[in-house]
């Protein structure tokens, strides 16, 4: 675990009608600006396009995947470059390929994004239907539903800062065989993925069509949009989905899964992937 990950503070613990001084940790969170560098036909061009409250550690990742999962570059191919300065980790500089234009037509909303909420702001919901390079794979996928009833429990054995803290988000990775292939936490939902995604996206390993997605919490649209353009075609959440991550999931064909514990789950989309034997 990153050290400023989490922080120890001192707190007043009241059991009853007692109340004593104690300890506890909590997760950090902190801003991160991302920023981006182009060439144009005028000379070079520096954004700052959006600032993201996150848990740090892994922010070269997380910045990454929030420029690709928002449609606003469309690949590895594009980034010559990350950077991060050791003396100021609270900004990120992408900069990318020349002459390789970022659509900036997608910041369409207010990039200011909370921990709580990634999709604040957005201008219309027809401008976060972003259009995934990965949308029309096909595929033969069958998940097994132990496979799905074990993923709880081996996300949890990799959360070091919620086994320190409680308070903090995963997105996991497995095979289609329930093998485990990396975990990313955050204090944001989004930043979790995002960071995960970001991680596939430098490594080259998009799409993530052959992995199952686990999301430590609820589904929400934004989670379901950032899987599609990643390619990923099974996402199983311990909570709930909302209307909009089950209509999302059926467009994109994806396997939608909530509420999942270690022996049951509800399938909201793509029912038939799942084998229950």
């Amino acid at each position: 675990m990153n050290k400023n990950q989490a922080e120890h503070i001192s707190i007043q613990r009241i059991i009853g009608d007692e109340l004593s001084e104690s300890g506890d940790v909590v997760a950090v969170e902190e801003p991160l600006e991302i920023q981006l560098s182009y060439s144009t036909a005028t000379g070079l061009m520096h954004k700052n396009v959006a600032v993201t409250m996150r848990t740090p550690g892994n922010d070269t990742e997380l910045a990454a995947g929030f420029l690709f999962t928002e449609g606003i570059i469309n690949g590895r191919q594009a980034v010559h470059e990350i950077r991060q300065s050791s003396s100021d980790d609270s900004r990120v500089l992408v900069v990318l390929e020349e002459n390789v234009q970022p659509v900036l037509s997608n910041m369409a909303r207010n990039f200011y994004s909370t921990s709580s909420c990634g999709v604040c702001g957005k201008a219309s919901i027809d401008a976060i239907r972003i259009a995934s390079p990965y949308t029309n794979d096909k595929d033969e996928i069958k998940i097994s539903a132990a496979v799905l009833y074990a993923l709880q429990e081996n996300s949890r054995k990799q959360q070091d800062v919620f086994e320190e803290t409680g308070g903090i988000h995963a997105s996991a990775l497995f095979t289609l065989n329930g093998e485990f292939i990396m975990l990313r936490e955050d204090v944001g939902r989004h930043n979790a993925l995002d960071k995960l995604i970001g991680s596939a996206l430098l490594n080259n390993q998009l799409p993530l069509n052959n992995c199952i997605l686990f999301l430590s919490g609820r589904a929400s649209f934004e989670l379901i949009q950032k899987a599609a353009m990643a390619g990923i075609k099974v996402v199983a959440a311990v909570g709930a989905p909302s209307s909009l991550a089950v209509e999302m999931a059926k467009e994109q064909g994806i396997t939608l899964v909530g509420f999942l514990k270690s022996n049951r789950f509800n399938v909201y989309a793509g029912k038939e992937r799942i084998n229950l034997k």
